[in-house]
């Protein structure tokens, strides 16, 4: 997990990226509330805080089994 003071801004190619999804299935599923919203650094600037996007992978993953 990001802690406050380490976390930062990710950009839509990042988020793309490290998310396997696509813009437009980030969109719709902001749209639908099951993937974090966007931050407005600007009025033509936004980016999702790391904390955010890391918080909502963990949610996903499903329980890992034991190692034996």
């Amino acid at each position: 997990m990001v802690s406050a003071e380490n976390d930062r801004f990710m950009r839509i190619a990042e988020v793309t990226r490290i998310t396997a999804l696509s813009r437009n299935t980030i969109y719709k599923r902001m749209r639908e509330g099951t993937f974090p919203k966007q931050v407005r650094l600007g009025p033509n600037s936004v980016a999702w805080l790391q904390s955010d996007i890391s918080a909502w992978m963990t949610s996903v993953m499903p329980d890992k089994p034991e190692a034996s």
